[in-house]
Parts: C-alpha cells; structure tokens; sequence
C-alpha cells in the first residue's frame, strides 16, 4: 500500500490518510482505474462515461487523521485582518 496526505472539505475540513494506487501496475499504469464509455441499448449512441477503479487501488481504503476548524469569516470579508486568523474550535 502507498500512503498520501490529503485534505478534505466535505463533510467537514479534515486532514486523512488515504491509499493511492500502485504506480507500476501493468492494468491502469498508475492511474487508479479506466473511464468506460457506454452507449445507449436502442439507438448505439453515445451515452456517457463509467469510472471503474482497478483492484491495485482501494478508494474506499482511508482514515481520518486531523479534523481541521471551520472558518468563520471569508478571507478579506472582515473589517479587522486578524480576526479570520484565528479560531476557537478544537483542535487548538
């Protein structure tokens, strides 16, 4: 397994260890998986794109290591520059 650090924003900010896909892998050549285009049964045209992962790859495969606080204030929205700084909400 190869570890990354990600950041998340949904359902809330948060700092997770997830698994990444082997990048020598003879079926996806790193990539994780293959887009599978698919038509529509009665007329033959084109109807859209799948995304199978390859078994290399578990996406699923993640845990969550820092829950990040959330942000009061857009940067720049606050008459007072420091007051988007900081935040009262755990972690500290």
């Amino acid at each position: 397994m190869r570890f990354r650090i990600l950041r998340t924003n949904w359902p809330r900010p948060t700092v997770v260890l997830t698994d990444t896909p082997r990048p020598d892998c003879p079926d996806c050549q790193g990539v994780g998986g293959h887009n599978c285009d698919y038509g529509d049964y009665s007329t033959g045209e084109y109807a859209g794109t799948e995304w199978e992962p390859c078994r290399c790859w578990d996406e699923t495969r993640r845990w969550v290591l820092l829950p990040l606080p959330h942000r009061r204030n857009r940067p720049g929205t606050s008459p007072d520059p420091w007051a988007d700084a900081y935040s009262d909400e755990p972690p500290f």
